[in-house]
C-alpha cells in the first residue's frame, strides 16, 4: 500500500495490532546441523507409513515445522519431528522448516513426549520409556513435595495420575508401563513383538537382571513362558537366590504338574449282566449315577 505521497508503507499484521509479537516464526535449518534428542524413546521405522510420508514431503514439502533447541555447541537438538526429518532426508531435502525454542532439559523432555505420545500404534517400549522420562522430568521441574502441593504437579494429583489423565490411561497402567523399563532389552523386544504377554513381562520386571537373562534363554528354547512359572519363580526368589538349574526345575515342575487323565469306560458285555435286556443305555446311566450318588453320601458320613 502507498501513502498520499506515493511512498510504500508496511501494513501491520493482526498480531502487531493486538500487541502480540510472534517470536517463534519458523526458519529453514540445515539438516546436517540437527542431531537427535538424547535417549529419544520413539522409534523411527522405514515402514509403509514412512514411505507415504516421504512421498508427501516430495510433493508438498514439510508442512509442520520441527521443534528444536540450541545445544552447547551452537548446533540444534531435535525435540519433536524426528519422523518428519527422516522423511525429509529420504526425500533429498537438505534444509527443513523449524522453530528454535529455549528449553531446559526437563522442559524439552516433556515437550518431546507430549508431541509423540498421542501417535497411534506406539510400541509398549516406546510408551514405557516415554512415561518414565516424562514422570522424572515433571518431578524434577516441580521440586520437592510441600504441604500445599504434596503431589508435586500442582493439581493435587500424583505424577502418574496426571500423566494418565493426559494420555487417557489409568495411573496403574502408567505404572505398569514404566515397570517395563526394568526389563533387559531382549525381553522388551519380545513384548514389542507380541511374543511375551504384557502382564507376564511386568511380573518379570521385578526379577534380577541376571535371572531375566536365564528366562530369555528359556523362552528362546521352549517358545513360551507361563504366568504360573513366573509366579512360582518369584515365590522361590523371596526365600533367597537360586541358580539357573534350580530355575529350570521350577519351570519344569509347573509345566508337568498337570491333572492326570482318568477316563473310564465300561464294555457293553460287562454292563448287560447287571441290567435287564430291555434297559437302554440311558436307563443304565441313570441307575449308575444314582448308585454313585448314594455311595458318595455314605463315604461322607
Amino acid at each position: 500500500m502507498k501513502n498520499r505521497s506515493g511512498e510504500k508503507i508496511k501494513l501491520a499484521s493482526i498480531d502487531e495490532l493486538l500487541g502480540v509479537v510472534n517470536e517463534e516464526s519458523a526458519m529453514e535449518i540445515e539438516i546436517s546441523k540437527i542431531h537427535p534428542f538424547k535417549n529419544h524413546p520413539f522409534k523411527v521405522l522405514d515402514d509403509e507409513k514412512m514411505q507415504d510420508l516421504v512421498e508427501s514431503v516430495k510433493i508438498n514439502g514439510v508442512l509442520t515445522p520441527e521443534l528444536l533447541r540450541m545445544d552447547e555447541n551452537e548446533e540444534y537438538e531435535m525435540v519433536s519431528g524426528h519422523r518428519r526429518m527422516h522423511a525429509a532426508q529420504l526425500a533429498g531435502l537438505t534444509t527443513i522448516p523449524a522453530i528454535v525454542r529455549e528449553l531446559s532439559d526437563d522442559d524439552a523432555v516433556i515437550a518431546m513426549v507430549d508431541a509423540n505420545i498421542q501417535r497411534e500404534e506406539l510400541l509398549p517400549s516406546e510408551k514405557a520409556f516415554a512415561y518414565k522420562m516424562k514422570m522424572d522430568a515433571m518431578r524434577r521441574t516441580a521440586g520437592r513435595p510441600t504441604k500445599e502441593n504434596p503431589c508435586q504437579c500442582g493439581t493435587h494429583l500424583r505424577t502418574d495420575q496426571e500423566i494418565g489423565k493426559q494420555v487417557g490411561e489409568s495411573a496403574r497402567s502408567v505404572q505398569r508401563y514404566i515397570r517395563l523399563t526394568e526389563l533387559i532389552p531382549e525381553l522388551l523386544d519380545l513384548v514389542d513383538n507380541k511374543k511375551l504377554q504384557f502382564t507376564v513381562a511386568v511380573d518379570i520386571s521385578y526379577i534380577d537382571k541376571e535371572v531375566q537373562g536365564w528366562i530369555y534363554e528359556y523362552i528362546c528354547d521352549t517358545g513360551f513362558i507361563k504366568p504360573k512359572q513366573i509366579a512360582a519363580l518369584r515365590n522361590q526368589l523371596n526365600d533367597g537366590p537360586i541358580n539357573q538349574i534350580q530355575m529350570l526345575s521350577i519351570f519344569n515342575n509347573c509345566v508337568m504338574a498337570k491333572k492326570v487323565s482318568r477316563s473310564l469306560t465300561f464294555s457293553e458285555k460287562k454292563l448287560t449282566k447287571y441290567f435287564p435286556d430291555d434297559y437302554t443305555a440311558k436307563d443304565m446311566e441313570q441307575v449308575i449315577e444314582s448308585l454313585l450318588e448314594k455311595w458318595m453320601q455314605e463315604q461322607s458320613c
